[in-house]
């Protein structure tokens, strides 16, 4: 009886034990077939792993915008109507004696992109101070006091220059870098980093004041002395006043535009001139060694700035004519002060920079035709363009 007991109990244990292989089996399969469909990358072949990977690419993109820095560096200078001592941090008020500000090469011929109010008027001369501390003469060019933008040269071969870049793709949040002496050469080519805050700015400045934005509560509208300035490039890079006439560059280290002033009463608010409406002088420039400006002999005011002005003047489209001089094209041709032009030629005009971008590109003797809307009438006027005064 015991003998049959055992052999039925080894017969069980058998038949659970070819149970559980069989069962193991099917599982080591399963998962061995699993497995066989994963692709298993082999960090060791690539010698790489998953941490160097980002690692690698954030060193890479720091390096790229290291190198761009520095190039973009080289081509900024000091710009000062006064020789420069060596002294100027240490003496009160020295930014604005000596009138020190920045300014950027632009091209192998030595021609500098730089403020107005940095260089002095057209026909002036300013000095230039180079990386290495030497002093050059330096002539004004070319000059506008609305834009606040001037061209000057000196005479040598310049190796390091600025490329220009386009002003007219910038976006709203986009990555700038200011370069400056912010006060004064001993603090030369200063590099400080922000987005473009907001495109197409009206400031209102008085000329006591310097700076004021564009804001109910911090503008005269009765002050004659009111300085309106439009089309600004706003950005929180910050900007001091020894970085007047410095560049604003983008993440390609290109020119898009000239820092031109800084509101004091806030912080990371500052300002700069889109580069793209001084493109066809440079290129003129370039071409021809010389520069004739051709005029309308018109100041006309942006629909952003009219509001401040007059409320119940309002359009859509154009520029307003606010100023005609009497020896100029337009003094005779038959407009007004209060037409809105629209086009000149066929480029639709929506700020006073267009207009002034376009004539910058015509030569003294050519005629355009401008489109202009009066009593909600549209005309078309052909104008001989002038040399300005």
């Amino acid at each position: 009886m015991s003998l049959f007991y055992d052999k039925k109990t080894k017969i069980k244990r058998g038949i659970i034990i070819t149970i559980v292989v069989f069962f193991s089996a099917l599982i080591i399969t399963r998962l061995y077939q699993i497995y066989a469909k994963i692709e298993i990358i082999d960090y060791d072949k690539y010698n790489v792993n998953e941490s160097s990977l980002t690692i690698g690419e954030k060193k890479k993109e720091d390096l790229t915008v290291t190198e761009m820095l520095e190039n973009a560096t080289d081509s900024v200078v000091g710009v000062s109507r006064l020789k420069d001592n060596g002294n100027t941090v240490f003496t009160q008020n020295g930014v604005s004696q000596m009138g020190i500000g920045s300014g950027v090469i632009i091209s192998e011929s030595g021609y500098i992109l730089t403020n107005e109010h940095v260089s002095g008027a057209k026909y002036g001369s300013c000095y230039v101070t180079m990386e290495d501390g030497k002093n050059y003469n330096a002539n004004v060019i070319w000059s506008d006091s609305n834009l606040d933008l001037a061209i000057i040269k000196i005479n040598m071969k310049c190796v390091n220059y600025a490329k220009l870049g386009d002003s007219d793709n910038l976006r709203v949040g986009e990555s700038v870098y200011a370069i400056g002496n912010p006060i004064g050469f001993e603090f030369q080519k200063t590099v400080t980093s922000g987005i473009v805050s907001a495109l197409n700015r009206t400031i209102i400045f008085n000329e006591s004041e310097q700076s004021a934005i564009k804001n109910e509560n911090n503008y005269s509208r009765n002050n004659e002395n009111d300085i309106y300035m439009s089309n600004l490039i706003q950005t929180d890079a910050t900007i001091n006043p020894g970085n007047s006439g410095g560049p604003l560059i983008n993440n390609d280290g290109e020119i898009i535009g000239i820092n031109t002033v800084k509101i004091t009463s806030a912080e990371g608010i500052g300002f700069a001139v889109p580069v793209n409406v001084i493109k066809p002088i440079i290129q003129k420039l370039e071409k021809d060694g010389k520069f004739e400006e051709a005029s309308i002999g018109v100041f006309a005011y942006d629909k952003d700035v009219i509001p401040y002005l007059n409320s119940n003047i309002k359009f859509d489209t154009g520029i307003y004519i606010a100023q005609i001089s009497m020896d100029s094209p337009a003094f005779n041709s038959g407009l007004q002060i209060g037409d809105v032009i629209t086009k000149v030629d066929d480029v639709v005009l929506e700020k006073m920079c267009d207009l002034r971008e376009y004539i910058y590109s015509k030569n003294i003797g050519d005629t355009v035709k401008l489109t202009i809307f009066r009593n909600n009438k549209e005309k078309t006027l052909d104008i001989r363009l002038s040399k300005k005064q």
